[in-house]
């Protein structure tokens, strides 16, 4: 046969086989995958963050810096609780058959992480509320584009976190259950709502619409969703590695809140609001997550 006879086999083959029966196995994938329970699921987190970026349309005179502060405590102790009993604890859990070394998936996914948010950081150029230079690598992007990013950038360990909860569902993997899956979303959905909030309204500060600035701000949340589809699109495959990705989830908020949310609610006054919030909102997801979990 001669190359170009080989090459137009193979061509064929690939176009008329091997890509139409790659594409039915993903489509039955995501059919199998996508039932009611966890469509809904994987959506709560995304409502939260819509319903508090509509808060430009109530909040006239933009959110009192006590209530911010308590806002941004409010989720760092949300994040913390969701990253504790939802995730480190399952990934140990599923662990146990490696005896002494049961630690070691959850420690290894932790610091993983810790070093992608890291990169992300330093790779991704962003905004924090309060803050007048930008992070990450000098680009002359608009101020209202590196505050999405930077909450963008926040929204996407959540949505992992979500996603591969319900991957070990779907796996029927005993130390992950449904309502431990719902609490979570619940959980994540709380701490989305003061968030939302607080990446709309400034965006109105530098001269954007109502409108637009609702949509930017219910936008920076897609980014949940879309992770957490990706991880369940692929849940059988991540079976084995599951404590791993747990704990990947964890360690990547657990850097959002001690790099950023935890600052910015701890500076100029009523930093004690910050440690309030927290308290409260590592409470509401601890009780979320042992009662439903």
């Amino acid at each position: 046969m001669r190359d170009r006879d080989r090459f137009a086999w193979k061509r064929d083959r690939i176009y008329n086989k091997i890509l139409p029966k790659k594409k039915e196995i993903i489509v039955r994938k995501v059919k199998e995958s996508m039932n009611t329970n966890t469509i809904t699921g994987i959506m709560i987190p995304f409502l939260g963050t819509a319903a508090g970026a509509a808060g430009v349309f109530f909040l006239k005179d933009g959110i009192h810096p006590l209530a911010q502060k308590l806002l941004l405590g409010f989720a760092s102790g949300v994040m913390v609780a969701a990253s504790v009993w939802s995730l480190l604890i399952p990934a140990m859990d599923m662990s146990e058959p490696m005896g002494n070394l049961a630690f070691f998936p959850a420690a290894a996914g932790f610091l993983l992480g810790i070093f992608f948010l890291f990169l992300m950081d330093h790779l991704v150029p962003h905004l924090h509320l309060d803050q007048k230079e930008p992070e990450g690598p000098k680009k002359s992007l608009a101020r209202s584009t590196m505050l999405i990013l930077a909450v963008t950038m926040h929204n996407i360990p959540e949505g992992m976190a979500v996603g591969v909860v319900y991957a070990g569902v779907l796996a029927g993997n005993q130390d992950v259950s449904a309502a431990g899956a719902i609490a979570l979303s619940a959980g994540i959905a709380i701490q989305n709502f003061p968030e939302g909030a607080i990446i709309s309204m400034p965006l109105l500060g530098t001269g954007m619409k109502k409108g637009k600035a609702f949509l930017y701000g219910m936008l920076s949340g897609i980014v949940e969703p879309a992770g957490a589809f990706l991880m369940i699109l692929f849940a059988s495959a991540l079976t084995p590695f599951l404590p791993y990705f747990l704990s990947f989830a964890a360690g990547a908020m657990i850097y959002v809140v001690v790099e950023e949310l935890i600052p910015e609610s701890s500076q100029g006054k009523h930093s004690n609001a910050g440690t309030i919030g927290f308290a409260a909102g590592f409470v509401i997801m601890m009780i979320l997550d042992v009662a439903l979990g």
